[in-house]
């Protein structure tokens, strides 16, 4: 036995196949996207696991925080009286999960939930949020999309959507963040009508068609206030606006400033002129003294009373 068992052995192959379906799938593959503007898809990796399919959407990530955005979105099928219809049993939320889930997907930053109720175009959901040291916003959100169990002779409505939302961003703000929550789309479905998860479609307005209910082309109401309705005069054109500009005039040189009249004694001019006014009215300034010449030197007589001699001139 030994012998065969060493024999079988050595025809085997060897080679190495994968226990589990896993692979990358092409973006458009996606089950789910992120709404319009980001963040953008930078890989899918989808499991399958009997009829269930679990995809793993990695977006784009702009953080300090350990690990990467995802949005995992997850369609289950449910076991129990037709094992056919799924291959895993139906797992409700609960706090620990959820707990142990945020622990993992953002490690190290302490998230706290929401108390507020909120929904989007699928229902209710859950975040929790908060920040790193260095500063980085970080959200984790979770949904459950099922439309709950119909009669049992209806036989529908078996499926369930799980959904998490992991963002963490340097620059984003908390509201920017669960935009991508309000904003995200489910693109897949299951192929029997027997696990719908969203339910019967949603019928048309109750007041289509009914008289006495207007209905408007947006949310905006009409008519509030009174409307003239009738002949009114047209509002005259308006005057064109004359814009004035200040005349620009070229500077003029200044003319020297006149000088102050002469202050102090007049002296009075050789044969008996005097300081006679010019013609054009300016002070006329003091004549300066002759110069000493021949003609006008005056030399004094000399003293005839203590003279020894007759001299020329004593009488």
């Amino acid at each position: 036995m030994i012998l065969a068992c060493l024999g079988a052995g050595c025809t085997t192959t060897g080679q190495v196949r994968q226990s589990i379906g896993v692979e990358t799938v092409a973006s458009d593959k996606a089950l789910a996207f992120p709404p319009p503007g980001g963040p953008a898809i930078v890989n899918v990796v989808e499991r399958r696991h009997g009829k269930d399919v679990e995809q793993t959407i990695a977006l784009s990530t702009s953080s300090s925080v350990s690990g990467q955005n995802f949005l995992k979105v997850q369609f289950l099928g449910l076991t129990g009286s037709s094992p056919a219809l799924g291959s895993r049993p139906y797992n409700t939320i609960s706090e620990g999960k959820i707990a142990r889930e945020m622990a993992a997907a953002v490690p190290g930053v302490r998230l706290a939930r929401s108390a507020t109720f909120v929904q989007n175009n699928y229902g209710p959901f859950g975040y929790a949020s908060g920040q790193s040291h260095a500063g980085d916003t970080c959200l984790y959100a979770w949904q459950q999309v099922k439309a709950g169990f119909a009669p049992p002779q209806e036989q529908r409505n078996f499926g369930t959507v799980q959904v998490r939302i992991r963002l963490c961003d340097a620059h984003a703000s908390e509201r920017q963040l669960l935009s991508t929550v309000y904003g995200y789309t489910i693109a897949g479905h299951f192929a029997g009508a027997a696990l719908n998860p969203f339910g019967t479609p949603r019928g048309a307005d109750a007041v289509l068609g009914k008289p006495g209910e207007p209905v408007y082309p947006d949310a905006t109401p009409y008519r509030t206030a009174p409307i003239s309705i009738g002949y009114q005069s047209r509002p005259a054109a308006p005057h064109p606006t004359v814009v004035r500009r200040p005349v620009m005039m070229k500077p003029q040189p200044q003319a020297a400033p006149a000088l102050p009249p002469m202050i102090g004694p007049r002296v009075p001019l050789p044969d008996g002129q005097t300081d006679q006014p010019q013609a054009n009215g300016a002070s006329s300034m003091a004549a300066p003294p002759p110069a000493n010449t021949a003609s006008n030197i005056i030399v004094p007589l000399p003293d005839c009373n203590g003279a020894t001699g007759i001299s020329q001139g004593c009488r």
